[in-house]
């Protein structure tokens, strides 16, 4: 006979968890992308890049690690 084993359902689940805070960070990255890419559109050289940077480099990498 094979023997049954349980899973402790303690342990966390493997994989990222994508939780409120990672929900937020997300949107207020996709947001500054569109924000971003509106005012390149416009031709703003100086408030587009910021918030491109911002929303590439902080926002949405915060998004996947947390």
């Amino acid at each position: 006979m094979a023997k049954s084993t349980k899973k402790n359902s303690a342990e966390p689940a493997p994989g990222l968890a994508f939780g409120k805070e990672s929900a937020i960070l997300g949107g207020a990255g996709v947001v500054c992308l569109a924000l971003g890419y509106w005012l390149l559109a416009l031709g703003s050289i100086t408030a587009a890049p910021i918030l491109l940077v911002l929303a590439y480099v902080v926002l949405l990498p915060l998004a996947i690690i947390r």
